[in-house]
């Protein structure tokens, strides 16, 4: 008989502590040496030196329900999810993507029409050609609709990772946190909602490869705050750079919609998934520049500095609420399960 405690939970899949834990004591088992960034910097994706650039290298499986919601679908999710994994790490220019789908049986025809037209128009909006792919089908009752595997490429001049902040760094969040995990919560509890609750889900890219243009080497770190939210985020930033966070609250942008949900059902914005932004550490010096670059894109027009990264307190985020400072604890899971 299996001993308590040693079984998978929910919260081992939802991007906070207990994921990274169990990453940690298992999968890093496969972990090899590397010339780059492999396995064991549980970075968003890898990166191996080809010649004098870099091959970038990402996979992601995507479980979202319902699989249709507001702003968007498991398609469009699957699409953006990989291709954000790569700009997080300088990889803007996505190579080809692969698609590997299991369906369960009886799954509706009309709707795996829907999903893979989503996937296609996405893939033109990022630039990123689905070249390969895999098909599946498990029996009724074995698989809840539909699970969807996407793999990605890209080459790379430089590569950021998550771990590139020191002391003095600011930290522009691109846009408006929390609208996905909102979206999905009101829909799949019918919660009723007033407002317009709409998953931010789109691919970054373009975005990203505006503030490496503008930033170059003083964008030192990046990271898309998905599972865990903004918050889980920030604490692996860092933990992984030794360095303390400090989160200006009042800087924070979020929706009147995502601020009035949250309030209601008591969760905060910071723990809140997110698919359409970015996390990104920049040189104090370059930050306004950044920021500017990056509200001139049209997925970054409420982007903001959030947060400056210290050398008091390492591994600690702090909130500062304008009245007073707490330490923002880091998320033991995602609030709301298959969310992504």
């Amino acid at each position: 008989m299996d001993k308590p405690g040693l079984k998978i939970g929910m919260k081992h899949g939802s991007g906070g502590r207990a994921m990274r834990q169990l990453i940690e004591d298992v999968f890093l088992s496969l972990a090899s040496p590397v010339d780059g960034v492999g396995l064991a910097a549980l970075d968003d994706g890898a990166a191996l030196r080809v010649g004098d650039r870099w091959l970038v290298v990402t996979t992601d499986s995507h479980v979202v329900q319902p699989i249709f919601f507001h702003g968007g679908d498991i398609g469009r999710l699957s699409v953006s999810g990989t291709v954000n994994d790569l700009a997080m790490m300088g990889a803007t220019e996505p190579v080809a993507l692969t698609c590997a789908a299991i369906i369960e049986e009886g799954f509706a025809r009309a709707d795996l029409e829907r999903i893979v037209a989503s996937m296609r128009e996405t893939a033109r909006e990022a630039g990123a050609p689905v070249v390969t792919g895999d098909t599946k089908v498990m029996g009724k009752g074995e698989l809840d609709g539909i699970v969807l595997n996407t793999t990605g490429v890209a080459l790379a001049d430089r590569v950021v990772t998550d771990a590139g902040l020191r002391p003095g760094d600011k930290l522009i969040v691109t846009g408006t946190i929390g609208d996905h995990g909102m979206a999905i919560m009101s829909m799949r509890h019918g919660l009723g909602l007033e407002g317009d609750l709409r998953s931010d889900v789109a691919p970054v890219n373009g975005l990203v490869r505006e503030a490496l243009r503008a930033g170059g080497a003083d964008v030192v770190a990046m990271k898309d705050p998905t599972r865990g939210g903004v918050a889980g985020v920030l604490h692996e930033m860092a933990a992984k750079a030794k360095v303390g966070i400090v989160v200006e609250e009042q800087a924070l942008p979020v929706r009147d919609e995502v601020r009035a949900a949250c309030e209601m059902v008591g969760i905060d914005p910071l723990l809140v998934a997110n698919e359409g932004k970015a996390v990104i550490g920049v040189r104090a010096a370059s930050a306004e520049k950044v920021l500017a670059a990056i509200r001139a894109h049209p997925l970054g027009r409420a982007a903001a500095i959030v947060a400056t990264a210290t050398g008091d307190r390492p591994g600690a985020v702090i909130l500062d609420t304008g009245f007073g400072k707490r330490m923002l604890a880091e998320p033991e899971g995602e609030l709301l399960p298959r969310i992504c």
